[in-house]
């Protein structure tokens, strides 16, 4: 029973994490900030704005200490959501433990590690395929070799879901995944072919559990179908425990409502139980989103409400009383032989096109995201697809809940305080030091060594995040993922008819289409709302200008000039609106671009208000839901600023 918590700095999300444990959490699962999560530390340029602001900083070994100050890592099972940096994070956390008497053998739990997903939905991504698929590798073999009770690797279906995935979908690209994965440890020649099927059996899964609750029932025992037979044919694995799919769940985020959030406890409840009655495809963990998350970051008692339900669930019900009570159902047993048929004619898809790690395995499987992810929002908006308190059912009584202190807030002081911190902390190590531990890991990274042992050494000495991802960005170079727009065919028919005839009338009276440049400023990766207003806005006749995720203020003012742009829509979801929206309006300013700026995000009321009287002219927030409304807005915006 977990939540997934972190935030501001390691002391403070260190006081959270003891709360929570003596609320009765039985294990941790760390949230890190996005410079973390990127390889930036608090004081880069590239991190501003985003410290803090999704999960907590750690740059060093003093602020993995702090985090987990307290904590006895010999009985605590730790969950890291951590990918592009995994390996770093990994250093640290083994580095501390050795540092209060802990030795490796003795420490249980996981490491995110799944990159795939990253350039498919999350976008915290560093290096390119290969290298970072080596570096899942050298994890995965040195967890092998000296801590057999981690998982190096959880295989993360979860975000595919976020970012639109069906159930066919999720199922296919997670075990093209793990396949792609487990092949590549094997071309290592790290692991002895008798000690394989033990690596087979330390990987684990992280799934979503969506509000299809029949549905989601049958995925996860196609799941755990699927994956036995992946370990028996492909891998050889005869011990039925190693073949064993072992996953943790979160129940779907994708589907909790900005609009009525007090329903998001029911849709939270049944998504739990679409991970949890069946009894041969249980989950081995949980961890629940707070009911506010489509609000902003939540605080310690809406964490609590989610450990409850858990708590409710597992020891007032009679939920893990029986064996299996869909043993011999028609209905799932036949719901179940669909989705397996189908992830298999998937999966078999992806591997003709080399795999799901090849540049052309990423590029189709993010189209198909896109497009899944557009028919989904298309349902949403014509009603097809109902939703409570957003398409249906909208009026409402005034709701207690609601309120200024709704959610939780970080203090903007505490970015400028962590990076005096880590300069502090940069001047009292060992320079030379840092310098040969910085020198091993550069040489094991260029000639094909394990990069663990390195990256250990480089956390004892003193080394810093940024440290770490920039020796080796020095070599592998940083990596832009397809964004999936290009490839995607629009499928809004009718809805966007009022859309299309105004930018049609546009681009009558000016002789070329109005362009309107979507981008996402910061550290965020979270595209999928920015590839759907991106795919929008082209089938409504604008001319798109999107290129992707992490671009700088002054990148954005620069294509905006460079491009021409009838309008800039910038696309945040980090929380970091209050920062990154002036900077970019003050980039646009100096670079002599006067365009009306529109702003999509997860924003408080207060701070829409705070982004209007800055400039701002129009702001979507996730209660948003009717993409041709936008679409017709923002062509109303261009006619009004182009008089």
């Amino acid at each position: 029973m977990r939540t997934y918590s972190g935030h501001s700095t390691a002391a403070a999300s260190n006081q959270l994490y003891r709360t929570n444990l003596a609320k009765g959490q039985t294990g941790l699962s760390i949230a890190f900030d996005l410079p973390t999560q990127t390889g930036y530390d608090p004081d880069a340029p590239e991190a501003a704005g985003e410290v803090g602001k999704v999960g907590v900083p750690v740059a060093h070994l003093g602020h993995m200490a702090q985090l987990l100050d307290g904590i006895p890592l010999d009985q605590m099972n730790t969950s890291m959501t951590i990918n592009a940096t995994a390996a770093w994070l990994l250093g640290l956390y083994v580095a501390h433990a050795t540092n209060t008497g802990v030795d490796p053998p003795r420490l249980a739990g996981t490491t995110q590690n799944d990159v795939v997903k990253e350039y498919l939905s999350r976008g915290t991504y560093i290096f390119g395929p290969e290298a970072s698929r080596r570096l899942t590798v050298d994890t995965i073999v040195w967890a092998a070799h000296n801590a057999p009770r981690w998982n190096p690797i959880n295989v993360c279906s979860y975000h595919l879901q976020e970012a639109g995935a069906t159930p066919v979908q999720e199922l296919a690209y997670a075990l093209a995944t793990a396949i792609g994965v487990l092949d590549a440890v094997l071309a290592s020649g790290q692991i002895d072919p008798a000690g394989f099927p033990a690596v087979v059996g330390r990987i684990s899964f992280f799934v979503n559990a969506g509000i299809r609750f029949v549905e989601e029932t049958c995925k996860m025992r196609a799941f755990t179908r699927l994956w036995d037979r992946i370990c028996a044919d492909r891998y050889g694995v005869e011990d039925p425990r190693l073949r064993r799919f072992r996953y943790g769940v979160q129940v779907n985020s994708l589907g909790l409502t900005e609009s009525q959030p007090e329903n998001n406890v029911a849709r939270i409840v049944l998504e739990t139980l679409g991970a949890t009655l069946s009894a041969d495809a249980r989950a081995r963990a949980i961890q629940l989103p707070a009911w506010n998350e489509a609000l902003g970051l939540p605080r310690p008692w809406d964490q609590q409400w989610s450990l409850r339900i858990q708590q409710v669930l597992a020891n007032e019900t009679d939920l893990l009383e029986y064996d299996d009570i869909f043993e011999g159902s028609k209905v799932i047993e036949g719901r179940t032989a669909e989705l397996i048929e189908a992830a298999t004619t998937e999966l078999d898809q992806v591997q003709a096109l080399g795999g799901i790690f090849s540049e052309a395995g990423i590029a189709e499987v993010k189209s198909r995201l896109v497009r899944s992810q557009v028919d989904r929002t298309r349902k949403i908006e014509t009603g097809e697809l109902p939703v409570v308190g957003v398409n249906v059912f909208t009026t409402t009584a005034a709701s207690p809940l609601d309120g200024n202190d709704l959610i939780l807030r970080v203090d903007p002081a505490e970015e400028a305080a962590l990076a005096d911190e880590v300069g502090k902390w940069r001047a009292r190590r060992s320079a030379s030091e840092v310098g040969a531990a910085l020198d091993r890991l550069r040489r094991a990274a260029e000639d094909g060594s394990n990069v663990m042992p390195a990256t250990i050494a480089l956390a004892h000495a003193g080394g810093t995040t940024g440290e770490w991802a920039g020796t080796l960005r020095a070599l592998f170079g940083e990596y832009r993922a397809p964004t999936g727009v290009s490839g995607s065919v629009g499928i809004r028919g009718a809805e966007l008819s009022a859309a299309r005839a105004k930018v049609a009338a546009l681009s009558a009276a000016r002789g070329a289409p109005p362009r309107i440049l979507v981008a996402k400023p910061g550290l965020d990766g979270h595209s999928n709302g920015a590839e759907q207003i991106a795919v929008a806005a082209r089938d409504s006749g604008f001319e798109v200008v999107y290129q992707g995720i992490r671009s700088t203020p002054a990148a954005i003012a620069a294509a905006a000039r460079d491009e021409d742009v009838d309008l800039v829509g910038l696309s945040i979801l980090s929380g970091s609106h209050l920062s990154l929206v002036p900077d970019v309006m003050k980039a646009l300013a100096a670079v002599g671009v006067s365009v009306p700026v529109v702003v999509g995000g997860i924003i408080p009321a207060a701070d829409a208000d705070e982004l209007r009287r800055s400039g701002v002219a129009a702001l979507y927030t996730p209660k948003d839901f009717e993409v041709s409304r936008i679409m017709s807005e923002l062509a109303d915006l261009v006619s009004r600023d182009r008089g």
